[in-house]
């Protein structure tokens, strides 16, 4: 998804540059969204409607759905958090942007006096033609990316969404070149960027888990778009500093500091999930027999050296949960036993 806003002063074109920026991408055959962002207060139902009684009433979100759906919320949203959500409602190529103009992405400026770092061109609204319109868009095409806080390229030196960000600008970096984002994470509204590794081994963590679950009882045949939401009763943060040591086949991985954090976190959660005892401080699993099918694979679990029984649903979790996050550490040969164990 790769964002672009348009801003200027008022009476400046805003508004028709921006449909005929949309119109272009449109007929290029990309899915475009766009976003109004105004000072005034900007109502989306007319008065004395059945929805706008539900707003009146006191509903702080009010949805209308018929030949098309709105959503109208009562607070003002932040941006990024508005970019997270449009992610929820479909794959779109192109968010365009009408305003925002105090936010850090690519700013195409229909008024000198808005300029700034991350402006990537000045545009007369008025006097732009079929061909100006058509150049813009080619602009768009090279300059326009995700969420800045998403970006990361740490094969091309950077690791930082900000510097990324205006190496896309100023053409040094292309969109397509940076690192694949195989996951989104927002925390209580604020989007959380997540490195290529990181990103992969949440996917592959939760993948892990929903292969163990009777989809087709629920109509799912297809894994497309998995949308996860977590509320968290337990709002502090538990993470621990453990040691994590991974067995490939009888072989020791070496892995560094961070991702033993990630797999300490993980397998710690994984087991307290299950609830075996109190005050857990060492975990052990091993599982082998891993083939084609994880199912035939054997999995043994202790818990501060106990041995704990798991039903045939709870193995399967584990099974499947933790060779996914194992593999994710894109282990060089086939992986036919694991052996972990974790000591607080």
């Amino acid at each position: 998804m790769k964002i672009v806003s348009i801003v200027g002063k008022k009476n400046t074109g805003k508004t028709s540059l921006t449909v005929k920026v949309i119109e272009e991408l449109t007929r290029r055959g990309y899915n475009v969204a766009s976003i109004k962002h105004s000072h005034h207060s900007i109502e989306m139902d007319k008065e004395n409607t059945d929805t706008w009684k539900h707003k009146q009433a006191g509903a702080n979100l009010v949805v209308g759905v018929g030949s098309t759906t709105f959503f109208n919320a009562r607070q003002e949203m932040d941006l990024n958090r508005i970019l997270f959500l449009i992610k929820h409602l479909d794959e779109f190529d192109f968010v365009i942007i009408e305003g925002y103009k105090s936010y850090n992405y690519p700013k195409i400026i229909t008024s000198p006096d808005v300029r700034d770092e991350y402006t990537i061109k000045e545009v007369d609204s008025f006097k732009i033609d079929d061909a100006g319109v058509k150049e813009l868009a080619d602009l768009i095409e090279e300059s326009g990316h995700d969420i800045v806080d998403t970006l990361f390229a740490n094969n091309c030196g950077f690791n930082d969404g900000e510097a990324i960000a205006a190496e896309i600008r100023q053409g040094n970096l292309k969109a397509d070149d940076i690192d694949e984002v195989k996951s989104y994470l927002s925390i209580d509204g604020h989007v959380v960027g997540l490195n290529h590794f990181v990103s992969d081994y949440l996917k592959q963590s939760v993948m892990g888990i929903i292969n163990t679950l009777n989809l087709k009882d629920y109509d799912v045949t297809d894994i497309g778009k998995v949308e996860v939401i977590i509320p968290n009763e337990n709002a502090t943060r538990n993470s621990i500093k453990a040691q994590c040591n991974i067995l490939i086949n009888d072989k020791n991985l070496e892995i560094n500091e961070f991702t033993t954090s990630i797999v300490s976190n993980s397998i710690k959660g994984m087991i307290n999930a299950i609830k075996t005892e109190d005050n857990v401080k060492t975990i052990d699993v091993e599982i082998s027999g891993i083939g084609e099918d994880m199912s035939d694979a054997e999995i043994t679990l202790k818990t501060n050296s106990h041995d704990v029984e798991l039903n045939a649903f709870t193995q399967g979790i584990l099974k499947e949960t933790i060779y996914a996050v194992v593999n994710s550490l894109k282990i060089d040969e086939e992986i036919s036993k694991i052996t972990i164990r974790v000591e607080e």
